[in-house]
């Protein structure tokens, strides 16, 4: 009988459920949308482009691994994990001849794999580009279409793809900078592979001659990967089986099919991770925020039919019946609404998944998976969300008398609940511990997700404690909106007689507020009081800079021998890790490094920094424990493991990271050797000009000033927040739908107490004046608790990531915020309530419903 009258409230008050269906489907979209990243991350395939023609392809190892072992009740338990390094891993060329002898092999093909960038100046984005030695074309394979194979130093084979976009053709000249000084080659050939179009999707393949591939690579004694090419009919799968085998003594990984591509493509590979936290966090997040937009939008429109709840407890409709009609209609609701989202949510992967990789975030290599797993979720946290917050929120109509609940129909009680209460008042505790703890993490891995998550929690503080806060600012707002006359008295009795009703407006505006106002000062908390550190720190006058990968060896040692110069200190950028924990790095010219570099060293020296010798931040040092004379054995980007000697520990972390090594130990193990930039530190009276004509080729370098240097950074690390503001968009949008949807459905439902104020001799012009004033009391309510969470959150992130309680606000920005709530508030409720207006009163009165 329930399940009929739900059937038909449904379908008679479409209108009323109309605002949770909305909250519902805008939770299933975006849970579809995080889930659809998270499963990309753990599924999405890599396809392989370079190694399509070998079936077989071993590479290192690249990955850290570390093994714990942990007692429970007498019983040992090995765990294993394992961490990805940042530059590729190379393998003993002797591995060559191990896996040539593997019976099944028809021929092992070792592969050289280094950045080769052509300095062609041609338009467009240009593609990843890598050299490798001609002897390795097969294992795409690459054939010649013109041209013939490089014959000594000076020749390159180029692929179809840069030969049409550059304009080059068989005997043209083109430079490229490898891991060296920039070269100019002659195009010997032009080669294409099996594909339709004879191209690679996504990068560029330099062919070079086997000796001048080997000087390039800079890896003497190394391959990055080796081919496997099987005999005329042996089994791929047996095969590999058989080169792991005769490998097993070693950490190479034999990889057929799909594997292949992870080894080909190391940045989608470490994609990967990245779009697991992203989209774990996304989708944490969203839930969160989702969970708490759809208990107040349920809340409110239960309060909306109180009147009808009460009817039917006083014609002896039990509890049990009241609660199970309430969860079937959020059932109905809940499935049409996530089966919508669902649906909706992919189009919203696609998109956000196009904007990370136009960013830069993920490769492109990464292909998006669109799986049922998602969609599923989505959906049942559509009926599961829908239901339990129908179920809550209509739990004490149903459990009161008949008698009392159609008086709570009649008039709002006048206190909440203290159940309510004291869930609030555990909430605002649990959000303040989380303030607390945020303020003691001195990571942005581990601060982010906090940050975020304190929000959320203080938000639903505010959610549970609403009608208090309404009645607060009722009462200090009594005065200022007495002065607009009968519309502003009036607003003042709705906020004091209907203060659950107007705090579920507060709710959304002020999570809006929060959450903007977090994710916007977030990045520039971080990325000022870095840059502070890092303009601080660099002493040198002058910073020279490469237009291509980076600057070389020889330019810089060019600058040193320059008259007047005192010092040129490369700078190398990496990550190292230390144990499975991940540190950014960078490697710096020992030699003069006092005159160009002062990062705030607080323990130790810098004199005589050098082979066998690290550096390390304060935060670092702290959570290794290590001091002045330390030894410290960590893992460098390409997987080898050293022991350095800590030198010096240093305050200035943000701005020069964590860990500083010598540049000779860095630059032999990564991809990029070529130093990011040189700071040169110099007499005075030596200028730009002395110094571009000593770095040479005009046009390759740029020579900044520190201050010009140090402008270029801030906007590198503005481009950057920009992936941050795309994950938290789309949770920024739900919130902004959250606060028109409810708005909206507090409006829209108020005809009847419209038509007894115009029967009253309410005009109606005054009815528009009472809820304007209403929206400007709701609106300062909100923005004003969302900017005090905002404040105390960042505040917090503050003190932690930077050691100082002085986050980042721009108050043109804070203007916006509050600007662009406006505009969501004001006309979600004018524009309801105009419709609602139009009604006749006397209709209004007569109604049934």
């Amino acid at each position: 009988m329930m399940l009929r009258y739900a059937l038909r409230t449904v379908r008679d008050r479409k209108a009323g459920f109309l605002g949770a269906f909305v909250a519902l489907l805008c939770a299933a979209a975006l849970i579809t949308a995080c889930g659809t990243l998270l499963e990309t991350g753990l599924r999405g395939r890599i396809a392989t482009e370079r190694y399509a023609g070998t079936p077989v392809l071993v590479s290192a190892d690249q990955n850290v691994h570390q093994s714990t072992v942990k007692e429970k009740k007498g019983k040992a338990k090995t765990k294993h994990k394992a961490k990805p390094v940042a530059e590729r891993a190379w393998l003993p060329a002797s591995a060559v001849d191990t896996v040539r002898s593997v019976p099944g092999v028809d021929r092992a093909v070792p592969e050289l794999t280094f950045q080769a960038v052509p300095l062609t100046g041609a338009p467009g984005t240009p593609k990843p580009s890598y050299g490798h030695a001609w002897t390795s074309a097969v294992l795409t394979p690459f054939t010649l279409a013109e041209g013939h194979a490089p014959q000594g130093g000076d020749q390159v084979v180029i692929d179809r793809d840069l030969a049409a976009r550059a304009g080059l053709a068989t005997g043209a000249r083109l430079t490229v900078q490898a891991t060296g000084e920039p070269k100019t080659y002659t195009v010997s050939g032009v080669a294409r592979t099996t594909a339709a179009d004879g191209r690679l999707g996504h990068q560029n393949a330099l062919f070079f001659s086997d000796a001048e591939a080997q000087r390039l690579a800079a890896r003497a004694g190394q391959v990055s990967a080796i081919g496997v090419l099987p005999r005329p009919g042996v089994d791929a799968g047996a095969l590999s089986a058989r080169v792991a085998h005769a490998l097993r003594a070693t950490t190479a990984q034999v990889t057929t099919g799909d594997g292949r591509g992870p080894v080909e493509f190391l940045d989608a590979a470490g994609a990967r991770t990245t779009l697991v936290s992203l989209g774990g966090a996304m989708g944490g997040t969203s839930l969160l925020v989702a969970v708490l937009v759809v208990a107040g939008t349920f809340a409110l429109s239960v309060q909306q039919r109180h009147r009808e709840l009460a009817l039917l407890r006083a014609i002896a409709a039990t509890p049990r019946q009241l609660r199970g009609m309430l969860g079937r209609e959020a059932l109905l609701v809940g499935l049409a609404a996530g089966i919508a989202g669902a649906l909706a949510g992919l189009p919203l992967a696609a998109w956000l998944y196009g904007r990370f990789v136009a960013t830069g975030a993920v490769p492109a290599t990464l292909e998006r998976t669109a799986g049922i797993f998602p969609m599923t979720a989505a959906v049942a946290a559509s009926l599961l969300g829908g239901w339990a917050a129908a179920r809550i929120t209509g739990r004490r109509i149903a459990r009161i008398r008949p008698a009392e609940a159609l008086a709570e129909a009649a008039v709002e009680r006048p206190r909440p609940a203290w159940t309510r209460t004291v869930a609030g008042l555990l909430l605002l505790a649990g959000g303040a511990v989380l303030v607390v703890v945020l303020g003691s993490l001195r990571t942005e891995p581990a601060s982010t997700p906090v940050t975020f998550l304190a929000v959320v929690v203080l938000a639903g503080a505010v959610s549970l404690l609403g009608p208090l806060l309404v009645r607060g600012a009722a009462a200090l707002l009594a005065g200022p909106l007495a002065l607009t006359g009968p519309g502003g008295r009036l607003a003042t009795a709705n906020l004091r007689g209907n203060a659950t009703r107007m705090a579920s407006a507060v709710t959304p505006l002020t999570l809006l507020t929060a959450m903007t106002c977090t994710v916007l000062f977030i990045t520039p908390t971080l990325g000022a009081a870095a840059a502070t550190q890092a303009r601080e720190g660099v002493r040198a006058p002058w910073v020279v800079t490469a237009q291509g990968p980076g600057v070389g060896p020889e330019t810089a040692e060019r600058l040193r021998r320059t008259p007047g110069v005192t010092a040129a200190t490369e700078i190398v950028h990496t990550s190292v890790r230390v144990g499975l924990t991940k540190y950014a790095a960078r490697g710096v010219t020992p030699s003069g490094l006092t005159r160009t570099w002062d990062p705030g060293v607080t323990g130790g020296s810098l004199d005589g920094f050098g082979d066998g010798r690290a550096a390390v931040s304060e935060l670092a040092a702290e959570q290794l424990g290590l001091k002045p004379g330390s030894p410290l054995s960590l893992t460098l980007g390409d997987g080898t493991p050293v022991t350095l000697t800590v030198a010096a520990v240093y305050a200035r972390g943000l701005g020069f990271g964590d860990v500083t090594l010598p540049h000779a130990l860095v630059a032999a193990h990564v991809d990029n050797p070529l130093a990011g930039s040189v700071l040169v530190a110099a007499e005075p009276g030596v200028g730009r000009e002395r110094l571009a004509a000593a770095a040479g080729a005009p046009g390759a370098v740029s020579v900044l000033s520190a201050a010009q240097a140090d402008a270029a950074r801030v906007r590198r690390a503005g481009a950057g927040a920009e992936t941050n503001l795309l994950a938290m968009g789309l949770v920024l949008a739900f919130t902004a739908i959250a606060v028109v949807n409810t708005l909206a459905m507090s409006t829209a439902e108020r005809f009847r107490e419209f038509g007894l104020l115009r029967l009253a001799g309410a005009q109606r012009r005054q009815v528009l004046r009472m809820l304007r004033a209403e929206a400007v009391g709701v609106l300062l309510l909100g923005v004003a608790l969302g900017s005090g969470i905002a404040a105390a959150v960042l505040t917090a992130f503050s003190v932690g990531m930077t050691g100082s309680a002085a986050p980042v606000v721009l108050p043109v920005v804070c203007a916006g915020v509050v600007a662009a709530a406006a505009l969501l508030a004001l006309p979600a409720v004018a524009l309801p309530g105009r419709l609602a207006l139009r009604r006749r009163p006397v209709d209004v009165a007569t109604s049934q419903a």
